[in-house]
């Protein structure tokens, strides 16, 4: 779950967001809204919303995003308290989390899979570039939280290991 503010017209509102693969479920209050993700290329997403396709232009300097839909542009930045730490780098209790927004363009574990210190487990392709994160202990893939093609967060969880 990311927690996002989200600014418009002068006016402030939460967000939550919640991904399963290409597809995310946005909350604000108790309106629902689902979103998939058809295509993202280059600061552009062709969305599905609740059903609607809907051209998104997506810019960000890291700390805020602005989106822009129908011609209306949206600020959105990350909740303090959704900060998880680490950029890319694993918590102590081993979630090791995106350095940056991308797609995920392999999975080279699965869950269960013992692993060892370095091993790439998951490539991230963010602004042209190919990030490898990789184990940074010898240790069991207890969770995999994303899926090839998904689209990430920075700082959203990517992979959990457990020491072996």
């Amino acid at each position: 779950m990311i927690k996002l503010h989200f600014d418009h017209s002068n006016q402030q509102y939460n967000l939550d967001l919640s991904s399963a693969g290409k597809s995310y479920r946005a909350a604000m209050g108790d309106k629902i809204v689902d979103i998939e993700i058809i295509q993202a290329n280059n600061g552009k997403l062709d969305l599905l919303i609740d059903g609607e396709r809907v051209i998104a232009y997506v810019s960000s300097d890291n700390a805020k995003r602005w989106v822009t839909i129908h011609g209306q542009t949206f600020v959105l930045t990350k909740s303090p308290r959704a900060r998880r730490g680490g950029h890319g780098h694993p918590h102590a209790a081993g979630e090791l989390t995106a350095p940056m927004p991308g797609q995920i363009r392999a999975l080279n574990v699965s869950e269960g899979e013992a692993v060892p210190k370095g091993q790439t487990l998951l490539v991230l392709e963010a602004m042209k570039m190919e990030i490898r994160v990789q184990a940074p202990f010898d240790g069991v893939v207890s969770t995999i939280s994303v899926k090839a093609g998904e689209i990430v967060e920075r700082e959203q969880i990517l992979v959990k290991i457990d020491h072996g």
